[in-house]
């Protein structure tokens, strides 16, 4: 009988964003991936968006290392998080590898780990851990698919992918290896990347991305061109970079990220921009517009981002003006749609000429479409298969596609985030689950719960309500107050009767209290909030908070 594998995913499943699972064998784990999210609109004052660490941290000891699939930050971005509790080497293509340095070495973590650099079709041990690392086309370069060969057969995650036959490295996703395996030992299970699988089709090559961006160029004749897109978009960047010089124009970059990638890209060979087209922005200010092209961040309206600082006339080095054009070569992440409409609206409102996908076609996704996920599935003929990296309904449209595909009704698993899998002699089956909440990073890591996002929302939605009172216990006399101080639910100045009316009501109340014994500051609070909350409840129909503050003589 071989040893059963397990894989809990930690992240994930059913967002966009904060990718994590982990792979165990013997009691021993291999993290793959270990991403973060950008928070949701609801999400109050919250910066960034984590996976639970808790069960991680109880098993730390046994954890071997972290494998990195691409160099995205919801693949990646919180591994400077994680290693302040952890320890443990990574493991990826050295784009990737770099891209990932540069968060954790801002966070001074870099020496609790150990970089761990593995090239195409490399295959590692890592303790119990046999990895094959299977090249993947995507919108960041040297992405990888990984198959694990383990004592219950292969695990082959796909990363993020698309089927690019054209792509601008010509590093092409290689269905090859990935059908050898199959042919040889065969899949026993696939997790794959859910996010378009509900979208029919093909998705479009990079390539195709670069055309257009040249005939925009050139169509702006005598304009300053700013371009967005994603920092780690290494492919789209040299495309706008190749647009540009074919059309005269310098390139200079703005935004900390997009600088450090463009440096380390170059460095690397991944990047060709001749040295004498790359300027820093300061050396752009007193250039003929005509001549210049700006790549920023920002593509996703991020508030602090290069462009929306330009957006609302904060930029330190760029001041917008109708003679400008700027090009969103993105596409809006899933809750970013209202960032990015308002950056949008923003410089239109300066008259700046905005180009986006829905206009032109700037962009290209780096996710696999319907026909390319069963053109996959086809080739591999796992013989079981759990969608991962997607919103539920991805998911469940990825797990339409494999039954489609042949794959049996009942090997099909749509998990989410906490759910662990055993896989035995026997099959697959869920075993339990471990905890996976969010983890809200506000300034310090871990100091935001649930509760706090409540209080928020309701803050943001209804406001809040303070009462004050202050009583003698031994005379059962109220010393000053009730006073109702409020901001969010009624304007005092032009409500007085009415707070006057709450005034009398609860002092009413917490004389009642006193009178029938009720000595201790947490009754009178109770007695307070509760007569608050039922009169502003009955009079306004609104449910601010209320907070109580009982002081005693």
């Amino acid at each position: 009988m071989s040893e059963p594998v397990s894989v809990t995913f930690l992240g994930g499943l059913g967002d966009i964003g904060r990718n994590c699972a982990a792979i165990e064998i013997g009691r021993k784990i291999m993290l793959l991936d270990c991403g973060l999210m950008f928070p949701e609109a609801d999400m109050l004052g919250i910066d960034l968006v984590l996976p639970d660490f808790s069960w991680l941290i109880e098993r730390k000891d046994d954890i071997v290392g972290c494998i990195v699939t691409h160099g995205h930050e919801d693949h990646h971005g919180a591994l400077a998080f994680a290693l302040r509790e952890l320890s443990f080497p990574i493991i990826g293509s050295a784009l990737s590898l770099g891209f990932a340095a540069n968060r954790i070495d801002e966070a001074g973590l870099m020496d609790r780990t150990e970089m761990i650099v593995v090239k195409d079709n490399e295959r590692r041990k890592f303790g119990p851990f046999d990895c094959e690392f299977i090249p993947v086309t995507h919108s960041v370069p040297h992405g990888f698919a990984t198959a694990f060969h383990t004592p219950q057969g292969t695990i082959l995650h796909t990363g993020d992918w698309k089927l690019d036959l054209t792509p601008v490295d010509g590093r092409l996703t290689d269905l090859g290896v990935m059908g050898a395996i199959a042919q040889n030992e065969g899949v026993r299970l696939l997790l794959g990347d859910s996010t378009n699988a509900d979208q029919h089709g093909h998705s479009r090559s990079e390539k195709s991305v670069g055309k257009v961006l040249e005939d925009l160029i050139a169509a702006n004749k005598g304009r300053r061109i700013i371009t967005a897109c994603f920092a780690s978009h290494v492919h789209r960047v040299q495309q706008i970079a190749d647009a540009a010089i074919a059309n005269g124009r310098v390139i200079a970059t703005l935004g900390m990220s997009m600088k450090k990638n463009v440096r380390l890209a170059k460095e690397m060979g991944l990047l060709t921009i001749p040295d004498n087209k790359l300027l820093d922005i300061e050396d752009v200010k007193d250039l003929d517009p005509g001549t210049v092209c700006i790549i920023s961040t920002g593509s996703q309206g991020e508030p602090m981002s290069a462009l929306a600082k330009m957006a609302a006339n904060e930029s330190r080095w760029i001041t917008l003006n109708d003679k400008d054009t700027v090009i969103l070569s993105s596409h809006p992440i899933p809750g970013n749609e209202t960032n990015v409409s308002n950056v949008i609206n923003s410089m239109a409102r300066i008259g700046v000429r905005v180009v986006h996908s829905g206009l032109h076609d700037v962009h290209a996704t780096g996710h696999a479409k319907a026909e390319e996920i069963k053109t996959l599935i086809s080739v591999i003929r796992p013989e079981f298969m759990i969608p991962v990296h997607g919103e539920y309904r991805h998911m469940q449209a990825h797990a339409e596609l494999a039954r489609t595909m042949g794959v049996k009704d009942s090997n099909v698993l749509i998990c989410e985030d906490g759910d662990r899998i055993k896989i035995t002699d026997k099959g697959i089956k869920k075993d339990g689950s471990v905890p996976a909440n969010y983890l809200y990073v506000d300034g310090i890591v871990g100091d935001v719960g649930h509760g706090v996002i409540r209080d928020r929302q309701v803050l943001a939605e209804e406001g809040v309500v303070v009462v004050i009172v202050t009583v003698d216990h031994d005379s059962c006399e109220i010393i000053t107050g009730p006073e109702v101080i409020t901001r969010g639910w009624i304007y005092a100045d032009e409500a007085e009767e009415l707070l006057d009316e709450m005034r009398n009501l609860i002092a009413e109340a917490v004389m009642l209290s006193l009178e029938k014994g009720d000595h201790d500051s947490e009754t009178l609070q109770r007695v307070v909030r509760k007569k608050a909350g039922k009169f502003v409840s009955d009079r306004t129909k609104r449910r601010p908070m209320i907070v109580p503050v009982v002081m005693s003589l």
